[in-house]
């Protein structure tokens, strides 16, 4: 696979368990709302023509849009369907080369009838606001039918995804809670994220930061003088809700501290019951 990475130096160490960048890019697209479509321009014939479009997924993770008739974009689908639709990481701060995105390429056409109740209800979930529109005559429900996936997860995280590996993976089931523990343990404790870092990473940074976490794991920015790095922390067992998030981090903090001495370096509180994340 083609991650775009410098040759590794041999290690003894097992690679530290991650999601599948089938099940990253999934779960970017379930996040967002709102990605670029390129179409191929009817005025400049084989020029991409970019537009912001609102989207919602279908139950397989295919995307959903309300297009007018009248729209530039939807007159391009008209004569040609092929398409893209660039979906970036929903809230990411600071380099947006550092952030994750996905490109879903193929064909977009209009939703079948038997399919058109499903779009619906999918799509003003979505976008409640599309209420005021949905049933204009010019307007209706297309479908991206994806041939190819490409996904971005920052530097040196990089690859092409199968049609049929996206559609078969899930969202991540901490996706709808994780910037909610990412904010409480950043915001909270921050003495605790450098146990991790300092035992778990076995690095001498200064300051760490949660940028992810998902079911298997976090991922920590790391501050050393001035060097900014990363480090990837498995969880001991697999995380699907933020009670189970919780429990986990308690225990992976009194476990770091027992083995590294650490808390009264750090001054470490746990994080308690009641105040780990929401």
């Amino acid at each position: 696979m083609n991650r775009h990475v410098e040759p590794a130096e041999p290690s003894s160490e097992p690679p530290v368990p991650a999601p599948t960048f089938a099940e990253c890019a999934r779960t970017l697209v379930y996040l967002g709302r709102t990605g670029t479509l390129a179409t191929v321009s009817r005025r400049h014939p084989g020029h991409p023509f970019g537009s912001i479009m609102p989207y919602a997924l279908d139950a397989m993770g295919r995307p959903l849009f309300l297009i007018s008739s009248l729209a530039m974009h939807t007159q391009n689908l008209a004569a040609d369907g092929r398409a893209s639709l660039l979906v970036t990481q929903p809230g990411a701060a600071g380099d947006p080369l550092a952030a994750g995105r996905v490109t879903l390429m193929g064909e977009v056409a209009a939703v079948p009838p038997a399919d058109l109740a499903a779009a619906r209800g999918a799509y003003l979930a979505a976008h409640a606001n599309a209420a005021y529109w949905v049933d204009f005559q010019d307007f209706a429900f297309h479908r991206l039918e994806l041939l190819d996936v490409y996904y971005v997860g920052g530097f040196a995280a990089m690859d092409w995804i199968s049609a049929a590996e996206y559609l078969a993976a899930r969202p991540d089931p901490l996706a709808d809670v994780a910037a909610s523990i990412m904010e409480h343990m950043n915001r909270d404790h921050a003495d605790a994220l450098l146990v991790y870092a300092h035992v778990l990473a076995r690095s001498t940074a200064e300051e760490a930061t949660m940028v992810s976490v998902d079911r298997l794991g976090f991922k920590l920015r790391l501050k050393s003088a001035e060097r900014l790095h990363s480090a990837r922390i498995p969880f001991p067992r697999e995380v699907r809700t933020a009670e189970d998030s919780r429990v986990v981090l308690i225990e992976m903090l009194r476990a770091a501290r027992a083995a590294g001495g650490l808390a009264t370096q750090t001054g470490s509180t746990a994080p308690t019951t009641g105040s780990a994340h929401p």
